[in-house]
C-alpha cells in the first residue's frame, strides 16, 4: 500500500502552479512555432511573434506569461492502494499547495479568486480554494494534473443541449466566431459530448489538458468518431480566418480536442472551452517515494523568434503630447509604439469613476488627452517596476466607454481583442480610437513599463489606477475614429482568403 505524505503532496501542488506560472508545455510551444511558420496575415505573424518571445522571456526570467495567473483546477485520479499520510482533507492540501505557490516571495502570482461571488466579491488574497476533481481509480498512485485556467478564456466558455438530430459541427462554426477574441488565439479548443450538462463540461476542461497532437493524427488518421470530429474541426475552425488574436490569419486554433461518454437517448449534450495562449497545465504522478520533481524545459527547445519593436514598421507616439486630432489620424491596423505615461483602470475602476461622477465628485486623476490602459499588473519583484502587465478582455468596459469618453477627458484606450457594438458607436461618435495589446504577451509588455505608481484608488489592489511610463509599448489600432474594427474587417478578409467556408453557412461574420 503507498503511502502519501501530507507534505510531499502540499510542496508538489506548490511547485506545480509556480513551474506552470512561467513555463508553458513544449508541445503548445512548438506547435506555436510551426504556426508562425505557416502564418500569412502580418498582423497575425506579429502577434505570434510576441506570444513566443514573451513564452521565451518568461521562462529565463522566471516570470508569470500573463498577469491572469488564474484559477487553480486540479485533476486528482487517485488509486484504490493509496493511504494518505495526512492530518488535512485532500482539499485542504491542495489548498494549502496554491496558497504557498501564489505567496511565494520569489515569484508572487496575482491572486484573482473572490469569494461571495455574487454579493461582495471579496478577494480571498492567495488565490484559493482551488476547483479540485476527483477520481478513485485502480493502482497505487496518485495522478495530478495541475491547470491555472485564465480568465479571459473561462469567459468564452460554451455549452448547448442540442437534440441528437442537430448538427454538432455547424453549431461549434456558428459559435466559434461569437467567442470574439477575448480567449486569446491561438490556443486549443476542448470539446465535451455527452454524458449530462456538468458531465461534458468537465470532459470539455479535461480534454484541453492532452498534449498538442493533432499533426500526428492528421499524419496517421482517425480511428474512431471523436477523432474524425477533431479533423473536421481543426480544418473548419482554422477555415473561420479569425487568426492570433482575432486580427485574421490562418491559424485560430493549435488544437482541436474531443472526449465523449455516453448520453441519455433524448439529448446531446454539448461543451466548448478553450485553452487561450497562456495555456498553462501539467501532470506528475505521486507513488510515495516523494515529492514531484518538474524538470525546467531546455530554452534551446523554444522557436528561434524574436520580437523587436521595430520604427522602420510602427509609427512612435508620444502620449505626453497626444491630441484628438492625431488620435483621429490613425488607421485601422495601424502599429504604434507608444512612448510617455498613461493611465489603467478595469471594472472596478470603471464602476467607482461612474459612481464619483454620477454624485458630481472630483476624480483622483485628470483623464484629459490621457490614454487608460485595461490592465491588473502582477506585484513587482526584485527591480521590477510592474510584473507582468498585459492587457485584460476590452468588452468588458464597453458599457463604460460613452461615459469615460463623453465625461473624462479621455481620448484613446488599450486593451485586449475585440469591443462590442456600444463601444464601437462611442468611440465613433467621439472621434476617439482603441488600442490593442498583445494577450498573451503580458512579460514582454512588462519590460516596457519604466516605471509605474498608484495614482488613484490605492484600496482596489491589482484593480487600482496606476500611472505608467512606457518606451516603445507596441500596439495596434484596433478600431479607428470611423468606428472601423480589424475584428471585424481581418477574419472576414482571410476567411473569403481561405476560401472554405461558404460566409451564408455561418450567418455572416460577427
Amino acid at each position: 500500500m503507498t503511502a502519501i505524505r501530507q507534505e510531499d503532496f502540499i510542496s508538489s501542488i506548490a511547485d506545480a502552479f509556480q513551474y506552470i506560472s512561467c513555463y508553458h508545455p513544449l508541445d503548445y510551444i512548438q506547435a506555436l512555432g510551426a504556426a508562425y511558420e505557416r502564418e500569412e496575415s502580418p498582423a497575425a505573424k506579429d502577434a505570434i511573434a510576441q506570444i513566443l518571445t514573451n513564452s521565451r522571456m518568461s521562462a529565463e526570467g522566471r516570470r508569470p506569461i500573463c498577469q491572469d495567473t488564474g484559477i487553480a483546477v486540479v485533476f486528482l485520479k487517485v488509486g484504490m492502494n493509496v493511504r494518505w499520510d495526512a492530518t488535512l482533507s485532500v482539499q485542504d492540501m491542495v489548498n494549502e499547495g496554491v496558497r504557498r505557490a501564489y505567496n511565494d516571495k520569489d515569484n508572487p502570482l496575482r491572486a484573482s479568486v473572490l469569494a461571495d461571488p455574487a454579493g461582495s466579491r471579496k478577494n480571498t488574497k492567495d488565490n484559493t480554494p482551488a476547483v479540485v476533481h476527483y477520481e478513485i481509480v485502480a493502482g497505487d498512485r496518485v495522478e495530478v494534473i495541475c491547470a491555472a485556467k485564465g480568465g479571459g478564456s473561462e469567459a468564452k466558455t460554451k455549452f448547448a443541449m442540442l437534440n441528437p438530430s442537430d448538427d454538432l459541427v455547424g453549431w461549434v462554426l456558428k459559435t466559434v466566431p461569437q467567442m470574439g477574441a477575448g480567449w486569446c488565439p491561438p490556443g486549443i479548443l476542448g470539446i465535451g459530448i455527452g454524458g449530462t450538462p456538468e458531465k461534458a463540461m468537465l470532459l470539455a476542461k479535461e480534454a484541453i489538458m492532452a498534449p498538442v497532437d493533432i499533426q500526428d493524427l492528421i499524419a496517421r488518421g482517425p480511428n474512431n468518431r471523436a477523432e474524425e470530429l477533431r479533423l473536421e474541426l481543426y480544418e473548419k475552425v482554422n477555415a473561420l480566418g479569425i487568426g492570433a488574436q482575432g486580427l485574421g490569419g490562418l491559424t485560430t486554433v493549435l488544437d482541436v480536442k474531443v472526449l465523449d461518454y455516453p448520453t441519455h437517448a433524448a439529448n446531446l449534450p454539448v461543451a466548448m472551452i478553450p485553452n487561450c495562449a497562456a495555456t498553462r497545465h501539467i501532470h506528475f504522478e505521486l507513488d510515495g517515494s516523494g515529492p514531484a520533481k518538474l524538470e525546467p524545459p531546455k530554452l534551446e527547445d523554444w522557436p528561434k523568434v524574436t520580437w523587436q519593436a521595430d520604427a522602420a514598421t510602427a509609427t512612435r507616439v508620444d502620449l505626453d503630447q497626444l491630441t484628438k486630432a492625431q488620435v483621429a489620424a490613425w488607421k485601422p491596423g495601424q502599429k504604434l509604439l507608444l512612448n510617455g505615461k498613461m493611465l489603467t483602470g478595469r471594472d472596478a475602476a470603471h464602476k467607482r469613476i461612474q459612481d464619483m461622477l454620477a454624485k458630481g465628485e472630483k476624480l483622483p486623476v485628470d483623464f484629459t488627452n490621457r490614454v487608460i490602459y485595461y490592465v491588473g499588473p502582477v506585484d513587482p519583484v526584485r527591480d521590477e517596476v510592474v510584473g507582468p502587465a498585459g492587457p485584460t478582455t476590452a468588452t468588458r468596459m464597453d458599457k463604460f466607454t460613452d461615459m469615460m469618453l463623453a465625461q473624462t477627458g479621455l481620448i484613446s484606450m488599450i486593451g485586449k481583442s475585440e469591443r462590442g457594438p456600444v463601444a464601437i458607436e462611442a468611440i465613433k461618435k467621439h472621434q476617439s480610437a482603441y488600442l490593442m495589446a498583445v494577450g498573451g504577451a503580458a512579460y514582454l509588455v512588462a519590460k516596457a513599463i519604466k516605471s509605474s505608481k498608484v495614482v488613484g484608488f490605492a484600496d482596489l489592489g491589482m484593480e487600482a489606477i496606476y500611472e505608467f511610463d512606457v518606451k516603445d509599448m507596441p500596439v495596434t489600432v484596433a478600431v479607428d475614429s470611423t468606428g472601423t474594427s480589424v475584428h471585424e474587417t481581418g477574419p472576414h478578409e482571410w476567411m473569403l482568403k481561405i476560401g472554405k467556408i461558404p460566409v451564408s453557412a455561418i450567418g455572416g461574420h460577427h
